[in-house]
C-alpha cells in the first residue's frame, strides 16, 4: 500500500512540472531543489502567480517552506470578480501534495473589498517545527477595469 501511495504522489508532483519555470539545485551533496512554478488564477486569468518551494526528491516529506508572488499580467474586470468567493476564507485555487503523509501546499485567493485588493495566501497544511509555514502577496485592482471609485461624489 505504501509503495502505491508513493507512486501516486510522484505522479501527482510530476503533473505539476509542465508549469515549472525553474529548478535550482541546493548543492551537489543534497537531494533538495528549489522549484519555481507558474500558474494563472483560474477565474482571474489576468493574474499570474509564481510559487517557489523546496522539493526533496528522496525524502518522504518535502519541507514546508514556500514563497509566492502574484502580479497583474492582463485584464481584470468586474465580471471576473463576480464569479469569485468573497467570503473571509476565500477559495483554494491551487493545491499540490508535498508528502505521502497528507501534507499539501495550497493557495487561497481572498478579496479585500475595503482596499480593492486580491490577496493570495500560500500555506502548508501540516505543522512544521512548531509553526504552519505561509506566505502572502497582493494584487491591487487600482488601474484595472475592476476598480470601483468609492470616493464620495463632489457637489458643485
Amino acid at each position: 500500500m505504501k509503495k502505491w501511495l508513493l507512486v501516486l504522489t510522484a505522479l501527482g508532483l510530476a503533473a505539476c512540472s509542465e508549469k515549472e519555470v525553474a529548478d535550482v539545485s541546493l548543492g551537489l551533496f543534497t537531494t533538495k531543489d528549489i522549484k519555481i512554478q507558474t500558474f494563472n488564477d483560474p477565474k482571474i486569468p489576468g493574474v499570474t502567480c509564481h510559487i517557489s518551494h523546496v522539493e526533496a526528491n528522496l525524502d518522504f516529506a518535502d519541507p514546508s517552506d514556500m514563497s509566492i508572488a502574484c502580479r497583474q499580467t492582463g485584464e481584470i474586470t468586474q465580471s471576473m470578480l463576480q464569479d469569485i468567493d468573497k467570503s473571509k476564507n476565500g477559495e483554494v485555487i491551487f493545491s499540490t501534495s508535498k508528502s505521502i503523509l497528507f501534507k499539501h501546499l495550497k493557495i487561497r485567493r481572498i478579496l479585500d473589498n475595503s482596499s480593492q485588493t486580491l490577496l493570495y495566501l500560500s500555506y502548508s497544511t501540516k505543522e512544521s517545527t512548531g509553526s504552519y509555514k505561509h506566505s502572502l502577496t497582493s494584487v491591487p485592482l487600482w488601474g484595472t477595469a475592476a476598480w470601483q471609485d468609492k470616493a464620495p461624489a463632489k457637489t458643485p
